[in-house]
């Protein structure tokens, strides 16, 4: 995808809707300065071309879900099959194949300690050709989840951004959310479209129009349901993508942690289990911005004994749903 297909308002419109997936195009329009039909029309041509899509998900700690994730290592010929049958669970996010083919990288989400045992010890050790498999649980998020990385873009001024930004206002008093079937109906619309129509979103639930607006404010207002955009990092002049696994000092890894979440490259940073326990995945323009980020920034940190880097080599799966299929089904998930 050519960076030059794209100018200051494409990415602009991406980061509105980051900070409001949802926001109607005249409020965008009005916050840009230009008109409904520019906005609606850039939008259109965007989705369209597979560009951006705007995706409704929720916050795993708001549900009491637990975040794995995941490393699996497998022979050189199996690696796409098994990256793909990943990516096409419900439960997988951010499937990717790493460098030298033989390794994928991925995040899965569960419910309860039983539902962790059947993906992470049963069923993928078990997959033909898997050789290894490793999983650590991420304990503390410091950059993620409605942020995003297009936060850090630029392309919007402080006044701008308070014109669109939602805020959490009333979390749950033990911060855990009661979802009934016509609330996961509506979320599970919204993975997959986080524009979808009111009229939609009513067939699907069952309720009224009137009771999926309010609903979903109500989802918006206490953290449970946030909009996030998936868009092709070249739109912002991206090109290499790494995973670093970091290895610090108990005493050093809140403040190594805050330290990385404010980098611009940082796409998403959280504490883990396991010899490595701080995870960054960082967005660079070429290897050699990544060298220089490396050697700079990196290199500074607070308490740091050791790191792995591990460049993507294609990304599978993002943040929601995989697309339905050109016959307009989703392939079966094994």
């Amino acid at each position: 995808m050519n960076p030059d297909a794209f100018d200051e308002l494409d990415r602009q419109l991406v980061q509105a809707l980051q900070l409001d997936g949802r926001a109607p195009f005249s409020r965008i329009a009005d916050v840009l300065g230009v008109s409904d039909q520019t906005v609606a029309r850039r939008y259109t041509r965007l989705r369209t071309a597979g560009a951006i899509r705007v995706l409704g998900l929720t916050d795993p700690a708001a549900l009491g879900e637990v975040v794995w994730l995941l490393r699996v290592q497998c022979t050189p010929d199996a690696a796409m099959s098994v990256a793909e049958a990943l990516a096409r669970r419900p439960d997988t996010s951010w499937v990717s194949l790493m460098s030298g083919g033989t390794e994928i990288s991925g995040i899965t989400r569960a419910a309860s300690g039983e539902d962790s045992d059947a993906l992470l010890l049963r069923k993928l050790p078990g997959t033909p050709r898997v050789v290894g498999v490793t999983a650590h649980c991420v304990l503390h998020e410091y950059f993620g989840g409605p942020q995003g990385l297009v936060s850090k873009s630029g392309m919007l001024t402080p006044r701008q951004i308070e014109r669109l930004v939602v805020p959490v206002v009333n979390r749950p008093p033990d911060g855990r959310a009661r979802l009934d079937d016509g609330d996961r109906q509506l979320l599970a619309v919204l993975a997959r479209d986080g524009r979808a129509g009111l009229a939609e979103l009513a067939a699907a639930t069952g309720w009224s129009q009137s009771t999926v607006r309010r609903r979903m404010a109500e989802l918006r207002a206490d953290g449970t349901l946030y909009f996030d955009v998936d868009y092709h990092y070249r739109m912002f002049g991206h090109g290499s993508t790494a995973v670093l696994w970091l290895s610090v000092l108990p005493a050093h890894l809140a403040a190594a942690g805050q330290a990385v979440a404010e980098h611009p490259e940082a796409a998403f940073v959280c504490a883990t289990t396991g010899p490595h326990n701080l995870l960054a995945v960082v967005v660079c323009r070429d290897v050699r911005h990544l060298y220089e980020y490396l050697t700079t920034r990196v290199a500074a940190l607070p308490g740091v004994r050791g790191m792995e880097t591990s460049p993507t080599i294609r990304r599978v799966k993002g943040a929601g749903p995989l697309p339905l299929s050109p016959r307009g089904a989703a392939r079966r998930a094994p």
